[in-house]
């Protein structure tokens, strides 16, 4: 297991960032290696993000010292999303198949975490993503098709998505830890655009299905003050509460999105009109 600490920064700091330091504090790189669990902890809404890949005996989620607990979920919640092959996820006494897409939200207290794949020639990967926790919830699995879908957008502004929403209040229970899923449309390289933020949360954001030679260019930074990041498969985004969080690619792609903060209103954002941006 690797751990990577990050600490906050203040938007009047970020606005004289290079571009290595840009992505040295807001863009996670390495999240899926074979036979390893990768973390980094997150000083903004002291999120843990990570990545399992099982490829041979099960891997255990362990409790990293920043958490300061003798067990990951202690005093937290996770949940998790696999985007490879099919796999298994033990939590505590119960066992869960993952599907591909499927999803898992783990409540506080259910006990020690682990990871398997079912055919080790097409191993699971695992994206996991966890915030501290006030209350214990019931350990729930979402599969893809039990998710709230909708679709938004339109072709002509290149921009036609599908969003999942599968770790929210009308489909499971959680404390802060609100999670999904947008897949954009064959065609389609935008999202979020016009862009929002919400002060009251951050949020994160893995991008995928994307081919080697495929790219997003992440958009984030103050409205008045943007920046850019150039995203590849399989690599996360942190977005702070003040930044916009929105992307472009190369082509069509998916990607999870996580949110933490003082509620679980998926809709409380403001708007940022495309005359505001900068």
């Amino acid at each position: 297991m690797t751990i990577d600490i990050r600490q906050a920064s203040h938007p009047e700091a970020v606005r004289h960032f290079t571009t290595a330091e840009l992505r040295r504090h807001f863009l996670v790189e390495r999240l899926f290696a074979p036979g390893e669990v990768n973390l980094t902890y997150s000083h903004i809404e002291r999120f843990v993000i990570g990545g399992a890949v099982p490829t041979g005996s099960p891997l255990s989620l362990p409790a990293p010292k920043p958490l300061g607990t003798n067990s990951f979920l202690a005093r937290r919640e996770l949940g998790i999303f696999n985007i490879g092959g099919p796999g298994l996820v033990r939590v505590g006494e119960k066992a869960f198949e993952l599907a591909h897409r499927d999803a898992l939200y783990a409540g506080m207290g259910a006990g020690e975490v682990s990871f398997e794949s079912a055919d080790m020639r097409e191993p699971a990967r695992f994206y996991l993503l966890s915030t501290p926790a006030h209350a214990a919830y019931d350990t729930v699995q979402v599969r893809l098709a039990e998710a709230k879908s909708m679709t938004l957008g339109d072709q002509a502004t290149a921009n036609r998505r599908t969003i999942f929403q599968m770790l929210h209040p009308d489909v499971c229970r959680t404390c802060q830890l609100v999670m999904g899923m947008t897949k954009l449309d064959e065609g389609s390289i935008w999202n979020t655009m016009p862009a929002h933020v919400h002060d009251r949360r951050s949020e994160v954001y893995l991008y995928f299905d994307l081919k080697d030679d495929a790219r997003v260019f992440h958009m984030m930074g103050e409205p008045e003050e943007t920046r850019h990041l150039v995203v590849a498969d399989g690599q996360a985004i942190i977005s702070p509460n003040w930044s916009i969080h929105s992307g472009v690619g190369t082509r069509a792609y998916t990607f999870i999105w996580g949110m933490g903060g003082d509620n679980i209103d998926y809709t409380d954002m403001d708007p940022v009109t495309m005359d505001m941006l900068r």
